[in-house]
């Protein structure tokens, strides 16, 4: 038996540990991305098909192994027909991390060669003002901040405007009586591209019940991408902010201009 052990610990190689802690990575991402979501169920069934297959295989049970067989052979491509938002997800994860180190790199070489920095707080306080004013008045409202404008995504779902963010403009948006307010408005660089656009519900099982559908719609479309949406709440007048698929709630207006200075 100390033989057998020295045999295996002598063909344990450093690449076999890094391969594990890869692979631990791995399965870690992915399950941080699943948490909460109906998508942690779909698994463990699909684990325990899996390990109906074993057993009956063990068992030498010839129709039933062909059977399970027979779906486990297309059994990729029902994954990634299942999973497909969670596969996103985790390549929005991975591309984003990557387009953060770029930015933090250009930020810092710009710094570097002393050019001049454009100060955002001017655009920002009539998007501040309007969340301000349609709180106190219980404007629902669904703003959405992108870095970029898919227009194959955004424009499709929304009416296209590409106007200078400004307070009586989004006012005019969200009023009740108007056509545009059902739906959410994509801001880019401080500039309305579309209002009423349609986003994704988020499907996570871990929200609260009495969130609405512009709460979900704020956290799913953060959760598809590196978006960042503001809600008013219709019915409270209450301001909360979702980012990466999580939700903070009840914030004042102060609070939200400090977050959206630090984040755009």
């Amino acid at each position: 038996m100390k033989g057998l052990d020295q045999d295996i610990l002598s063909g344990f190689r450093l690449l076999d540990v890094i391969d594990i802690l890869l692979v631990a990575i791995i399965i870690y991402y992915i399950y941080s991305l699943i948490k909460g979501t109906i998508a942690v169920n779909i698994l463990i069934g699909v684990a325990l098909f899996y390990g109906v297959y074993l057993v009956v295989k063990q068992m030498q049970m010839r129709l039933l192994t062909e059977i399970f067989g027979g779906f486990i052979s297309v059994g990729s491509i029902v994954l990634i027909v299942v999973f497909q938002q969670e596969i996103r997800r985790f390549l929005t994860h991975i591309g984003k991390n990557i387009s953060l180190r770029r930015k933090k790199f250009l930020w810092s070489f710009l710094n570097s060669k002393k050019t001049s920095q454009v100060d955002n707080n001017e655009q920002l306080r009539p998007i501040i003002d309007a969340c301000r004013s349609m709180s106190k008045s219980k404007t629902g409202a669904l703003l959405v901040f992108s870095r970029h404008f898919d227009e194959e995504y955004y424009q499709s779902s929304g009416v296209y405007i590409d106007a200078p963010a400004s307070k009586r403009l989004l006012e005019s948006i969200f009023f009740k009586n108007s056509p545009l307010h059902d739906g959410a408005v994509i801001i880019v660089d401080f500039r309305i591209m579309t209002a009423s656009s349609v986003l994704p519900l988020s499907d996570s099982e871990d929200l609260p019940p009495q969130l609405g559908l512009r709460h979900r719609a704020a956290i799913g479309v953060t959760e598809v991408s590196e978006a960042i949406a503001v809600i008013v709440s219709e019915e409270t007048g209450e301001i909360s902010l979702a980012k990466d698929g999580h939700i903070n709630m009840n914030l004042s207006a102060e609070e939200l201009e400090k977050i959206l200075r630090e984040e755009l």
